[in-house]
């Protein structure tokens, strides 16, 4: 089992977006220190929801920082940027790393995001598989022109190429949010491992990898490659010596972020759009994720690698807002949690 962070750089009610990021960077640190397996970096535009802009120049930045750890996007918003221009950043990360960068993609949301950036609402609604398509090919093949619907160029070579330095790899790693029958279709069919998100529980999520294998077999995918696929699951975590303190600090501390952070989405095309209730997620997720005792939390992290079959696992650490608790939260995951995991 692989366990690792989940980091968004949350800006906390009272809080500076600098002091978010910095909490960020300095939990990254803390799980190398503390055995991690990896750390999972979000992306958000314009809303303290999350701080950072680029989770692949976070990710440029920790891998300076680190000498094992492997670090990933969770996720790059693919619509919102060329995936050629994204292709050529992971396969710098991948070169340069040594192999321990992963590419998290996403199709995003319906933000304003795509007004400001120029893509517009069509990369969001239908681009995503042509862009996501053309990203995987820049990662595999030596060279790479395109005639989409929405990009089109002569062939050029790929430089640098992903996979000369690493001869068991052909590159780095693609990992694709999936949040839908379609998404999951979408990166079945393409034999590339899905990262499921922290608000659904167990039983959606063993139906997401029933649903994947199903999809993976129809498109000709190998038994080895279906059996193999290494899906990861997004979830909560926090530790304390009584479950009733972990889920006050969370309770106390994540709907005031929730509240500012996800009521700042804006829709680039006026849509309505529902806001969960913060304090009522809030205990969803506790009661969902490893939040708890550390016994609780191997138990709970067990039972989902049991019913799911996923076995990596990016956790949300910093659901306390305090940088000092966020860095205890972390060390205590990788002494008290992964001794027993296996």
């Amino acid at each position: 089992m692989r366990v690792g962070s989940f980091v968004l750089g949350a800006q906390f009610p009272g809080q500076g977006q600098g002091e978010a990021l910095h909490r960020a960077v300095r939990s990254a640190e803390v799980a190398e220190e503390a055995g991690l397996d990896s750390v999972w970096l979000a992306e958000h535009h314009f809303v303290p929801y999350g701080t950072c802009p680029s989770a692949v120049t976070l990710a440029a930045l920790l891998l300076g920082r680190t000498r094992r750890i492997r670090v990933g996007t969770a996720v790059s918003v693919l619509p919102t940027v060329h995936p050629v221009a994204l292709g050529e950043q992971a396969a710098l990360l991948h070169l340069t790393s040594g192999g321990r960068f992963s590419l998290g993609v996403g199709r995003g949301g319906p933000w304003v995001d795509l007004e400001v950036f120029g893509s517009g609402l069509e990369a969001y609604e239908q681009g995503f598989p042509e862009s996501l398509d053309l990203l995987v090919r820049w990662l595999r093949e030596p060279s790479v022109g395109a005639d989409g619907e929405r990009f089109r160029f002569r062939e050029v070579a790929v430089v640098p190429r992903p996979s000369e330095a690493l001869t068991d790899v052909s590159g780095p790693e693609v990992v694709v949010a999936c949040t839908s029958p379609v998404s999951v279709r979408l990166a079945a069919e393409r034999g590339l491992p899905m990262l499921l998100g922290m608000h659904v529980g167990d039983e959606e999520k063993a139906e997401m990898v029933a649903l994947w294998r199903q999809y993976a077999r129809a498109a000709g995918r190998s038994g080895d490659e279906i059996r193999g696929a290494a899906h990861v699951s997004a979830g909560v975590c926090q530790i304390a010596d009584r479950r009733t303190d972990a889920v006050e600090t969370l309770v106390k501390a994540m709907p005031g972020w929730l509240r500012q952070g996800l009521d700042a989405h804006v829709t680039v095309d006026g849509r309505a759009r529902g806001m969960r209730d913060p304090v009522a997620y809030t205990e969803l997720l506790c009661g969902l994720h490893p939040v708890g005792t550390p016994r609780l939390c191997v138990d709970r992290l067990a039972a989902t690698s049991e019913r799911t079959g996923i076995s990596r696992f990016a956790l949300l650490v910093e659901g306390s807002g305090d940088l000092a608790a966020t860095e205890e939260n972390v060390r205590r995951l990788g002494a008290e949690v992964l001794p027993h995991l296996g």
